[in-house]
């Protein structure tokens, strides 16, 4: 037995066999330390998830295609209302023909310059002729005039402003409407509050044609200036569509007077109506404030002539002094300049050589300056204190009225309407709210236009950003603001496609200023650049190493489990072979 078992011995090879069944405890144990990294995997991309709203991507692509493909050219409408013709000028064969020569000659004035908020070719034009007996033949859309609403002799003993009034009342609709009447006097040609004009006198067919179209393309459709509203020309509105408009009174040495005004009754008199009336097309506020020791920058010279002191355009550019004048909102309307005694009367001189009549002007990023000189330029030395005024209600309108005439300006309109004699049009009413309506309309469409292209072009920019960078945190209250502002620029622009201007110009507003709130909003500001890669630099360090080792740990421990089972069964195989 001794022997067998020695030869056992001798036959039995520790390196290629075992006698024991290999142990898994080692196995196990490393196993479950690579599990549990494993399974802690889930929790930690968890923990570093970037929440994302959804946004709709494919919404903005398409609003964006369809604002380009329309080139947003406000539909407008036209009509021509001719009283007091003879029969042979009703018959609907001529009235048609007159409509088709008026479309003609519009599209002839208007030209290939289309400019974004204007009506385009996008345009119709009706005619009607109402001749003396009272009966009317219509051309084109109907229902807009009133026939019998207004007699022809009414032209001839009321005034322009009756006139103006008795027709808002003949006249329906948000269209555009010139009234001709055949009169034996001569031609002239009025231009309305409202949305309509009239021309008198004795007019042919090619004098109407042609008068009725200028009336319709230069003011209704141009505001007035002949090249019409460029893009960005008008007033910046804020993003948010706020403008604050601030009115300083400047003196600039109150040592030799001081001058205040009763600026609530300004505000309450002459600019609420003015306020009220750009309310579609933003949001105004209006301060006020008096300030003292406020020089200007620039220098004047003494002009005997003149008998004043004297600064030229070429000193505009240097007329405000940044540092004394504390203009600091977003939009001074106007700055009215009391020259110090030393300086006084100062008037600004045209490059012309004659003084300006409103001895104001613009000055950019600030807005507009009056200069006003007190009725009498001389001190009082025998008062050591300086003497205190307040402006008259006088000087407070005449003022105002150079105010508006800038403030016009700043909106991208003619500062007055007295400009007839190039227009070759007899009378212009004004508003006494300071625009007209169909100013208004003008300014309606083409900030409906710039605010769409700005709402579509930072939703374009956001939706770039958003999808180029999937690590941006996008909070719901974002993906709301662009829902929103989608929903408002889509109802803007089909409003404005039914013409109706003022609820186009507010959504249009509304649109942007959500837009830009999305696309500024902190939260993308915060970490817009929050990458993978980053993720991947800041937690590699931590868990790279250890989970290495224990990788590797369990390769090993599994290869050497199997290396010692194979050598278990090698010597169990061993064993039945010699049995």
């Amino acid at each position: 037995m001794d022997s067998i078992k020695e030869e056992a011995e001798l036959l039995f090879d520790p390196k290629t066999m075992r006698k024991t069944r290999p142990g898994l405890k080692r196995l196990i144990l490393i196993t479950s330390v690579l599990f549990s990294f494993i399974s802690g995997l889930p929790f930690l991309l968890k923990s570093i998830e970037i929440y994302r709203s959804p946004l709709p991507f494919r919404e903005i692509h398409d609003l964006s295609e369809r604002i380009e493909l329309d080139s947003l050219y406000i539909p407008c409408r036209f009509q021509v209302v001719a009283l007091g013709f003879d029969g042979n000028d009703g018959n609907e064969s001529v009235v048609e023909k007159l409509g088709f020569k008026v479309l003609e000659k519009m599209r002839e004035l208007n030209g290939n310059d289309l400019v974004c908020g204007g009506c385009g070719s996008n345009y119709t034009v009706s005619v009607t002729v109402e001749n003396e007996g009272g009966n009317c033949v219509s051309y084109g859309d109907t229902g807009f005039w009133q026939c019998g609403a207004v007699d022809a002799f009414e032209f001839g003993k009321s005034d322009d402003d009756e006139l103006d009034e008795l027709l808002v009342k003949g006249l329906g609709g948000k269209v555009y409407s010139v009234v001709v009447v055949n009169r034996d006097e001569e031609v002239r040609v009025v231009v309305g509050k409202y949305r309509h004009a009239w021309v008198t006198g004795r007019v042919g067919e090619m004098n109407v044609v042609d008068n009725v179209a200028s009336v319709f393309v230069k003011f209704f459709m141009k505001g007035g200036k002949e090249e019409g509203m460029a893009q960005g020309e008008f007033m910046p509105v804020g993003a948010d569509g706020k403008v604050v408009l601030s009115f300083s009174l400047l003196n600039a040495d109150p040592q030799d007077w001081i001058y205040d005004w009763d600026f609530r009754n300004i505000d309450e008199i002459f600019l609420a109506p003015v306020v009220e009336s750009l309310g579609a097309v933003a949001n105004i506020s209006v301060e006020s404030q008096v300030l003292h020791y406020t020089p200007k920058s620039s220098h004047s010279l003494w002009d005997e002539k003149l008998s004043s002191y004297i600064f030229s355009t070429n000193d505009l550019p240097f007329f405000v002094n940044s540092n004394e004048w504390h203009l600091d909102t977003s939009i001074a309307a106007g700055g009215r300049y009391v020259p110090s005694a030393d300086e006084c009367p100062l008037l600004l001189q045209l490059p012309n050589g004659e003084t300006s009549m409103t001895n104001g002007f613009i000055s950019p990023m600030w807005g507009g300056v009056i200069v006003w000189n007190p009725s009498s330029c001389s001190r009082n030395s025998s008062s050591r204190n300086p003497v205190r005024h307040t402006l008259s209600a006088q000087d407070l309108q005449k003022v105002f009225e150079v105010f508006m005439g800038q403030l016009r300006q700043l909106f991208g309109l003619n500062s007055d309407n007295h400009f007839a004699a190039q227009s070759e049009v007899s009378n212009f009413l004004a508003s006494a709210r300071g625009f007209t309506e169909w100013e208004l309309d003008v300014l309606s469409r083409h900030h409906t236009c710039s605010n769409l292209i700005s709402c579509v072009t930072t939703l374009g920019s956001l939706s770039k950003l958003v999808q180029s960078l999937p690590r941006m945190i996008i909070k719901d209250e974002i993906g709301k603001q662009v829902k929103v502002s989608l929903e408002a620029a889509s109802l803007a622009q089909s409003n404005a496609s039914l013409g109706i201007y003022d609820s186009s110009t507010v959504l249009s507003r509304k649109a942007k200023a959500l837009a830009e709130d999305a696309f500024f909003h902190p939260s993308i500001m915060s970490i817009s650049y929050y990458s993978f890669e980053h993720c991947f630099a800041i937690y590699t360090p931590f868990f790279l190493p250890v989970s290495l080792h224990i990788l590797l740990a369990a390769v090993k421990e599994l290869k050497r489990y199997k290396q010692e089972r194979a050598k278990y069964a090698a010597w169990k195989a061993k064993e039945k072979l010699e049995a």
